[in-house]
């Protein structure tokens, strides 16, 4: 990242134009320091048209809480935003408002409440609240999306990757194809959300796990140019990385040339002492090509070698590579399973840009002011019923089943603490409809919400990849498999307590 777009990063700047000109207006009324609430939800799930997610996988946060600590107003920051005039050619920004930004860094008075990194988040819940006075609560709305939106895009598509390899190696190789320097929190995103390995270098040692990869098509063009050959060129990779040797087969021709020499090389490795790592195969029939090749290789006495595929992957090509692996396999002598267990995946652009629906629909909406020592309501209302607010200060809540399932997120009022020990009444968002558990059709009740920032500090230590994984992991368990499905998901149940259920009917009949 060069200088200019690193300090604009850095900046309390880096927000859209009309958050700082709310900001001016709050404090010109005399209310920029007034305490409010925001909630940050997504209104729907991503949808990639042939398939559907029916849950996400919250990521970004840690990279928000390092943008809160370091945020400031730098003075070349200060003297840009001088020059701005407004429509008389006076000064768009006065000198108060200079001073009260430059007093906003360390984010004074904020309170981020937050689900944890990793965990699954559903369509229509605050998975954040910021509290906050008004004015600083407005400014950071757009950094506050700008670093979870497009995480937890990427973290939702690599977890449904993940589902579909069926324990597959799963490794992203998006970074050339990703939006710049995003491409960091997006791979970052997507180890969180089960990718095992990437490409992407530099961040992937940042944060602690291992890059991967394995040579281009470019190797064996540039040494048969020479006046080598496809041999030559898998010896040479062999003779340098002779543990790690996984050749890529389809240059030339996959099966007439690539496999032949690539087993020659790994029975030269093996007579040397060391072992082969695997094929790639990047071009034609994926499955069918994955069955020919480990017929050969078992053949020739590698059966556990690695069968790698890349090529515009996403979940829906893997699970019908699978598919067809199922019912084809066996006519060439292949057990499917065993296949399928040494099968490994290379996902790119699909993954890192979220293909078919690349934005998550993430929103940042103001839920209550405090008013005379008590927090007033407030909602956005809609002809839309689906766009319309949950007013007030909330707490979110997951309920288990009888079966230790997740069976719905429960949104109430901040101060409710529900218990398993009495029956809960869920009351739907948006419609006349509500049902009941009782006490024997739940086993817990688990409180989401905890402190990620609080007096100009972060609240929660950094985190580490395996830690986030693992909360997925244990979520993505407790699901139904109906709303892990790839294609037309079973909808997950999220519902308002009866005390908001009530509060919302109230605020939405006094603003009608």
């Amino acid at each position: 990242m060069n200088g200019l777009y690193e300090g604009a990063a850095k900046s309390l700047l880096f927000t859209d134009l009309y958050q700082l000109t709310m900001a001016q207006v709050y404090l010109r009324l005399g209310i920029g320091e007034a305490r409010s609430q925001f909630d940050v939800f997504f209104r729907r799930y991503p949808d990639y048209g042939e398939h559907q997610a029916g849950y996400c996988v919250f990521a970004g946060l840690d990279d928000l809480l390092a943008w809160m600590a370091a945020a400031r107003l730098h003075p070349d920051d200060e003297a840009r935003l001088r020059t701005m005039r407004d429509g008389a050619g006076g000064p768009l920004f006065d000198d108060a408002f200079f001073r009260w930004l430059r007093e906003q860094e360390g984010m004074p008075g904020l309170t981020l409440r937050t689900v944890a990194e990793g965990r699954v988040i559903h369509a229509g819940t605050p998975y954040v609240v910021a509290e906050a006075p008004l004015g600083l609560a407005q400014l950071i709305e757009t950094p506050v999306l700008n670093h979870l939106n497009y995480p937890t895009l990427i973290a939702t598509r690599a977890a449904r990757l993940r589902h579909a390899a069926r324990g597959g190696s799963l490794l992203d190789f998006g970074m050339r194809r990703g939006p710049a320097h995003a491409v960091d929190p997006g791979t970052r995103a997507a180890l969180i959300g089960g990718v095992d390995a990437s490409s992407n270098t530099g961040i992937s040692l940042r944060l602690g796990v291992p890059p991967r990869g394995t040579h281009a098509h470019s190797l064996v063009q540039a040494i048969i140019a020479l006046g080598g050959s496809e041999l030559d060129a898998f010896r040479a990779y062999a003779e340098v990385y002779p543990d790690d040797c996984l050749l890529l087969l389809d240059t030339v021709d996959t099966l007439g040339s690539g496999l032949p020499n690539a087993i020659t090389v790994f029975e030269e490795l093996r007579a040397a002492g060391h072992e082969p790592r695997g094929v790639r195969l990047d071009s034609g029939d994926l499955a069918f090509l994955s069955i020919r090749v480990a017929a050969e290789l078992d053949g020739a006495g590698f059966k556990d070698t690695t069968i790698a595929l890349s090529n515009q992957l996403d979940e829906l090509t893997i699970w019908q590579i699978l598919q067809q692996i199922e019912e084809e396999a066996p006519s060439y002598g292949i057990e499917p399973a065993r296949l399928v267990a040494r099968m490994a995946y290379g996902v790119g652009t699909r993954l890192i840009t979220s293909r078919g629906d690349s934005a998550l629909d993430g929103v940042y909406k103001l839920v209550a002011m405090e008013r005379d020592g008590a927090w007033e309501p407030s909602s956005k209302q809609s002809d839309t019923p689906s766009k319309s607010t949950t007013p007030g200060p909330k707490a979110l809540h997951r309920v288990y089943d009888e079966r230790g399932r997740a069976t719905a997120d429960l949104v109430t009022v901040a101060d409710e603490r529900p218990t398993p020990d009495a029956p809960l009444h869920l009351h739907h968002p948006t419609e006349e409809a509500s049902r009941t558990l009782e006490p024997s059709d739940m086993t817990s009740i688990e409180a989401l919400h905890e402190v990620g920032w609080a007096d100009g500090a972060r609240r929660v230590p950094e985190l580490e990849i395996a830690e986030a994984r693992a909360r997925r992991e244990a979520d993505e368990e407790r699901l139904d498999p109906g709303v892990r499905r790839l294609m037309n998901p079973h909808i997950y149940h999220v519902s308002l307590s009866s005390r908001l259920a009530r509060l919302k009917r109230g605020v939405t009949a006094s603003e009608a």
